[in-house]
């Protein structure tokens, strides 16, 4: 039985910071029904990192609603803003993107966005903003900087900061929200989607429509998921990230890692279970802790490797975490059997990525050769057949010699 407006609206709100506004999101889904359209809905990326993480997925998941629903997702590549730099949560000025890296960049995106979306026709369009942006000349882009004052502009968090410090604002930067705005004027986006980060521009696109005489976008805006640390937002910058294409075993892992604290919003955001079943599982009285979060790492590796991968990974943390056995499978490394450092061994295996990685993890006891702990990264070891290296709590390698 299909959902009635309001058991829809409901069911968008769910994971939600704002909506502007709820009234009219009601309005455009019961017109919708009655003239059998699909909504556009919107979501704007700029290929400036070519990973996705699930903090990405978070608004990726409320489109998916809207496709689920029947309607059409809109994803923007902005190849062409990407070129300016969007100023958002930035203190300065970002470099910008070469068009090679930006193609790259947004051909990777958009593979791993296809882990969450119906990338099906009906369902999926794709479009890159150089298509109408690269063609506006300098009349119509003065009308268009014509729909904003400095005053409005400097209301943007971002840019009030670096003014007050009088630090440098490009004249450039402040085009950047009115080019995204043009974006849902030409695409006639009903529902732009965004984080908390994004509420700025994605409101100058509602109030340029309005100019450009066209109906105005709904504006729903998703919280920024914290990362692993608990503390700041997830970001492959900060290390504390869960990649889309990280291994079952690996992204389970380091769900289990996450603090009891942040179940309730890992289940909201990143998962479509009931809102009276996570209230269960995130109370200590009702749920034991480590079974909430078993359960959760199986639902989150489930959506992106299925059911089967999603048990194996279980089986496998707990054959290593919980009864401290070596996993099933452990890469293989063909090394000499020379002398050599810790530091050196732990990069030929590819444990670390730096020689300052190797010398913090043996400081912090996190590396263990044949299950000896080791805390000296320039100590000596001689490789041989059958070694086993771990590094912290998922990392492990075996040597080979050849």
């Amino acid at each position: 039985m299909s959902k009635t407006i309001i058991e829809q609206v409901q069911s968008l709100k769910r994971g939600t910071v704002e909506i502007f506004t709820e009234a009219e999101l009601a309005e455009k889904l019961s017109n919708a029904a009655k003239e059998k359209r699909q909504l556009r809905i919107k979501l704007g990326l700029d290929p400036t990192s070519p990973d996705i993480h699930l903090g990405h997925t978070v608004v990726l998941r409320k489109m998916r609603q809207f496709q689920d629903l029947g309607h059409k997702a809109v994803l923007i590549i902005g190849d062409y803003t990407a070129r300016i730099g969007d100023p958002t949560g930035q203190n300065t000025t970002r470099p910008m993107l070469s068009p090679e890296q930006i193609e790259k960049n947004a051909q990777t995106y958009f593979e791993q966005a296809g882990k969450i979306l119906d990338t099906s026709p009906d369902k999926l369009e794709v479009r890159y903003n150089s298509e109408w942006l690269s063609k506006l000349n300098l009349a119509e882009l003065i009308k268009l900087a014509s729909n904003m004052t400095v005053a409005r502009m400097l209301e943007r968090d971002t840019f009030e900061i670096r003014h007050k410090a009088g630090d440098a604002i490009g004249v450039h930067e402040f085009l950047y929200p009115l080019m995204q705005g043009y974006d849902s004027v030409v695409i006639k986006s009903d529902v732009e989607l965004g984080g908390t980060d994004q509420t700025f521009n994605n409101l100058v696109g509602r109030d340029l429509q309005r100019t450009y005489g066209q109906q105005a976008q709904i504006v729903i805006t998703v919280p920024i998921l914290v990362g692993l640390d608990g503390k700041e937002k997830m970001s492959k910058s900060k290390g504390n990230y869960i990649g889309v294409t990280d291994e079952p075993n690996d992204m389970f892992g380091k769900v289990m890692s996450i603090n009891d604290g942040l179940m309730e919003n890992y289940f909201t955001l990143l998962t479509d279970l009931p809102v009276e079943k996570i209230a269960e599982l995130t109370n200590s009285q009702k749920t034991h802790p480590k079974e909430a979060k078993v359960l959760l790492a199986k639902t989150i590796v489930s959506q992106f490797y299925g059911k089967a991968a999603a048990d194996s990974a279980a089986e496998q943390f707990e054959k290593v975490f919980a009864q401290k056995q070596l996993p099933d499978e452990i890469p293989e490394f063909k090394l000499a059997a020379e002398p050599t450092s810790v530091k050196q061994l732990l990069l030929a295996c590819k444990l670390v990525e730096t020689g300052g990685e190797a010398k913090r993890m043996c400081a912090q006891s996190a590396v263990m050769i044949d299950g000896q702990k080791i805390t000296d990264s320039n100590a000596q070891t001689t490789p041989k057949t059958g070694m086993t290296i771990q590094v912290g709590k998922r990392k492990f390698a075996r040597i080979k010699i050849g």
